[in-house]
């Protein structure tokens, strides 16, 4: 009897130990064969990217580093890097932030780029999306310290910039928002 008692147990002890294991489920496939972990975001809108993000138009005079009327003037400020997938700005880059609020307070009459930047990883859509996040994230954080949002001009380029084939770790470099001054 003391053996049936035992083996009972044992069962009962092995179903609560087991039934708290979690089980993963393979991701739901998209109609091209791509899965929702791949970083891939369905287009809306008709096939179109994010709705809200903006397409450039002929008359912004992007080229020859001219932004809008504006003289684009690149290493003034830092590049402030983001953690893999991520649009949270670190405290260690904070304080980057902090030096491009006090460089536009005394500077008044110049404005800011905002580019977001992503590594290859994921899907062309979803990384101009990704980089648009990261380019929000740092207008709403100068919003924060008091730089009005007029003055900041955010666009994506993405991964189009980015090395492919890099791992992860080495595409850090990529993970960035670039604060380019622009100078009347």
């Amino acid at each position: 009897m003391n053996n049936i008692l035992r083996i009972f147990l044992t069962l009962i002890l092995a179903i609560f130990v087991l039934s708290g294991c979690t089980s993963t489920q393979a991701p739901s496939q998209y109609n091209d064969g791509r899965s929702a972990g791949e970083g891939f975001i369905p287009a809306t809108s008709g096939g179109r990217l994010n709705p809200d993000l903006e397409g450039r138009d002929e008359g912004d005079n992007i080229g020859n580093n001219m932004y809008g009327g504006f003289t684009m003037v690149r290493d003034v400020l830092p590049s402030v890097y983001f953690g893999f997938d991520s649009t949270s700005v670190g405290a260690s880059e904070r304080l980057k932030l902090q030096q491009a609020a006090e460089y536009l307070e005394q500077n008044s009459d110049q404005h800011l780029l905002v580019e977001g930047h992503c590594d290859w990883h994921g899907t062309k859509e979803y990384n101009l999306t990704l980089g648009d996040r990261r380019a929000n994230s740092i207008r709403d954080y100068l919003g924060t310290v008091g730089i009005t949002p007029e003055r900041i001009v955010k666009i994506s380029k993405g991964s189009l910039e980015a090395i492919s084939g890099l791992s992860k770790e080495m595409s850090s470099q990529n993970r960035r928002a670039d604060l380019i001054v622009l100078k009347k």
